[in-house]
């Protein structure tokens, strides 16, 4: 028998008791005040009308693909290659810059992950691949904010969302590094909601007698957690109307692009989005398409074999525009997207998530037990009345950090920051030893601080500098 010592716990009870979800307090007995405390107030935030209606929507649903309706390629803005595109590209350029003087600019990373699948005990962001100099992933996105802010001579603020898990961790990191010579009045932390999943039969899930197992809510809750923190408020008090939004583990990411400010802000846009080609019809990649004439981001195992292998007459791919989560996003969007409530939709997915048995021990299962529930940032662009899409080189601006080994790994990664850097070495007249592959034959890696670009490298570079398997080149 629960007696709860105030009417505010026995109201969490009854709501508990309500959702049918009070299976949460089969250990009550056991625990102790301050696990009892900690168990009601997770309880207490828990949106119960939210996860009958996620489990309700689950159970209704069936299986096949989500594309419901006539699907078409989206229009794409190409990498330049033609004089005339050449010219566009350094028109819109200018109509980027300027929004960068006028101080219009702000930078948001998604960055609530940890570094568990990389065997790193931390946040993701923390992890260290220069090629070099072994600079963690949010060392290197602020040396790229700093160079950026120098050149255009305005501060621009830097936002980033952590999570439950990493929050505190990601703020002492950065304290302990003296913000890596960002001033700290411009960087804003925010933290991403949680959400529980469910087992089997609909239940939430325990992972310790007092605590019930909850997951970042995805990355289209940053839209909310922008809303939610004050950091749009923020924005708006310092005159932002765009932001830069990146995902914290692409070690290539152009942060600062005033050429997708440009097209962005020329077509009025409300949400944009950098694209890569995709290499085959089997990459596993969400591709930009339209359905029923509206913007959208279809995932690989939502799209028809036909429509994953379908040619245009030039033998490209139809649907070859690769999602890698770069976006421009402007703050009134994000205000009309979350000031009536948040309207993402949620996505399931069955997954492998730890439990504790009836003898309270922790079980990590080896098949997938229950369901997780997340938002996707880029369902967004349903809502968007102007959109633009830019493709970029995978080469140059796509490399992400995710997996131990193999592909998207800490190898590949150093491997494309000292191919891309051996690049400008080489356009500067340095002799590149290269492997086999293709590879550079040993570590490249060139501060933005001493060049955010290569033409700004090639004014700079002392091409008499020998390539010797190692080398670096820091701020002047």
């Amino acid at each position: 028998m629960i007696t709860p010592d105030n009417p505010e716990d026995r109201s969490i009870i009854d709501r508990v008791t309500q959702a049918g979800q009070e299976h949460v307090f089969r250990y009550w007995d056991e625990l102790s005040g301050a696990s009892r405390r900690r168990l009601l107030d997770q309880l207490k935030d828990i949106d119960f009308d939210l996860m009958r209606k996620l489990w309700k929507a689950h159970s209704s649903s069936s299986e096949g693909t989500a594309v419901e309706g006539i699907l078409e390629p989206v229009e794409v803005i190409p990498v330049p290659r033609t004089s005339e595109q050449k010219n566009e590209a350094e028109e819109v350029r200018r109509i980027g810059q300027q929004a960068l003087r006028d101080g219009r600019v702000a930078v948001f990373v998604v960055a609530g992950g940890q570094g568990t699948r990389l065997g790193f005990d931390g946040p993701k962001g923390c992890f260290p691949v220069g090629p070099v100099t072994d600079k963690s992933l949010f060392e290197m996105h602020a040396d790229k904010i700093r160079a950026a802010s120098l050149e255009y001579g305005v501060p621009i603020p830097w936002y980033i969302m952590t999570s439950e898990t990493n929050d505190e961790a990601t703020r002492e990191f950065f304290t302990r590094h003296d913000f890596f010579g960002v001033d700290p009045f411009d960087v804003f932390f925010l933290k991403q909601k949680m959400i529980p999943a469910l087992d089997e039969q609909g239940k939430l899930i325990l992972d310790q007698k007092d605590h019930v197992f909850v997951n970042p809510n995805g990355h289209g809750g940053s839209l909310l957690a922008l809303h939610e923190s004050g950091a749009l408020d923020d924005m708006t008090r310092r005159g932002i109307t765009v932001v830069s939004y990146f995902q914290v583990d692409n070690v290539l990411i152009r942060i600062i692009d005033p050429v997708f400010l440009g097209y962005h802000i020329q077509a009025q846009a409300e949400m944009s989005s950098k694209v890569v080609t995709k290499r085959d019809p089997g990459e596993k990649v969400g591709v930009f398409g339209k359905v029923n004439g509206k913007m959208k981001v279809i995932e690989y195992s939502d799209m028809w074999e036909e429509d994953k292998k379908a040619k245009n007459p030039d033998g490209s791919l139809r649907y070859g525009a690769g999602n890698v989560a770069i976006h421009l996003i402007d703050v009134a969007f994000v205000d009309r997207e979350v000031r009536g409530g948040f309207k993402l939709p949620y996505h399931t997915a069955h997954k492998q998530i730890p439990y504790i048995d009836e003898n309270g021990t922790l079980i990590h299962p080896d098949t997938p037990n229950g369901y997780k529930f997340e938002t996707f940032v880029f369902d967004a662009l349903n809502d968007t009345t102007r959109s633009v899409v830019m493709e970029v080189v995978r080469e140059e601006e796509f490399s992400p950090v995710k997996n131990r080994t193999g592909e998207d790994s800490e190898s590949t990664a150093r491997r494309d920051l000292s191919n891309y850097y051996g690049r400008w070495l080489e356009a500067a007249g340095v002799d590149v030893p290269r492997l086999e592959t293709g590879d550079v034959d040993g570590a490249v890696e060139i501060s933005p601080l001493f060049a955010g670009d290569r033409e700004t490298f090639l004014r700079k570079a002392n091409c008499e500098i020998a390539f010797e398997k190692v080398f670096y080149l820091g701020p002047e």
